[in-house]
């Protein structure tokens, strides 16, 4: 197959994002298709067979695109990237599936503006913006929490909803929050660890302390969402696999006007005594074809952690399909 060369302009911002310190980023590029990438100055050279240019080709623009939105680049930026344009359709079939690089970033985070690093998740934040209630479902670092954190806290500094209102079951180490030390906050912060975590990288840690004394951000236990109403909000609901069905009722519920809600789970790490009791599983099931309604499910190739855990990710997956498969050979722990 014949090995051609083509070049690709950019400007110093996106050359330097594309190489990567100590060119890491250009050895991806290389090793995962072939290809043997230069900068000659002005931008990059791409030296290899037609289809593997074109796949490099994709790679490099979508971390560009990425770069001048003042996103920082980083490695499990362009795996991602690579994994995306891999599985991307060839020239010509064509493809209706959302596009990165279509999906505005998000300009608030504190290292430069947030934006989808896979098509699944460019769908996720389009559906955040379009509907009032949206389930994002999948296994662990696909972005599902941190993207509704970042949407929430967007909305919230454009002044587009009043509250930011978090919460989510406390099942995971069998506490009862009334045995906790401390006042509300404190018994619940814990279980709220993630999303303090990626809201103090959004906003920065002043922001989010000064907007919580304020009442702007607000986190409670899903029992003190009984009996409100929820207006004028951007409420999430993380780790929802871990909601009853009487729960998860009760909390959709509670939505009022000008309010959006984003539901966040994995229904393959249900905590409950009685896994068939979720009521994720259950809403997906009757909520997915309402109107007003989005469903975004993430896989494994959507993991954005380290690489290792979208590998990870894939053993469990292939050890549930067997057992499903031969459930005779060995019960799950």
């Amino acid at each position: 197959m014949a090995r051609e060369s083509e070049f690709l302009a950019l400007d110093d911002m996106a050359l330097r994002a594309v190489i990567g310190p100590n060119s890491r980023h250009v050895a991806l590029i290389e090793d995962a298709f072939k290809v043997l990438v230069e900068t000659p100055g002005g931008g990059v050279s791409i030296n290899g067979s037609a289809r593997d240019r074109a796949q490099a080709k994709r790679v490099i623009e979508t971390l560009a695109q990425r770069a001048e939105t003042g996103a920082e680049i980083t490695e499990a930026d362009v795996r991602t990237a690579v994994g995306a344009a891999m599985s991307q359709p060839r020239p010509g079939q064509g493809s209706s599936a959302k596009s990165v690089a279509d999906t505005p970033a998000l300009p608030v985070g504190r290292r430069g503006a947030i934006a989808p690093k896979t098509a699944a998740q460019a769908r996720y934040l389009e559906m955040l913006g379009r509907c009032e209630l949206t389930f994002g479902v999948g296994p662990a670092g696909t972005g599902k929490t941190f993207l509704a954190a970042a949407y929430g806290a967007s909305l919230l500094r454009r002044g587009q909803v009043d509250r930011l209102v978090i919460t989510r079951p406390a099942v995971e180490a069998g506490e009862k929050l009334g045995f906790l030390p401390g006042d509300l906050n404190e018994k619940v912060d814990p279980y709220l660890a993630p999303i303090w975590e990626a809201l103090n990288d959004i906003l920065g840690v002043d922001d989010v302390r000064r907007r919580r004394e304020k009442g702007e951000i607000e986190a409670a236990p899903i029992a003190f969402m009984r009996g409100r109403t929820l207006s004028h909000a951007f409420v999430i609901i993380d780790e929802a696999q871990n909601l009853t069905r009487l729960q998860m009722k009760m909390v959709l519920t509670r939505l009022g006007e000008g309010a959006r809600m984003v539901v966040t789970g994995d229904p393959s790490q249900i905590d409950l005594l009685n896994p068939r009791d979720s009521g994720l599983r259950h809403a997906l099931r009757i909520l997915e074809k309402v109107e007003g309604v989005g469903v975004q499910a993430f896989k494994a190739e959507d993991v954005v952690r380290h690489a290792l855990v979208e590998r990870i990710v894939r053993a469990y997956d292939a050890d549930a399909a067997s057992y499903r498969a031969a459930p005779e050979l060995d019960a799950p722990a």
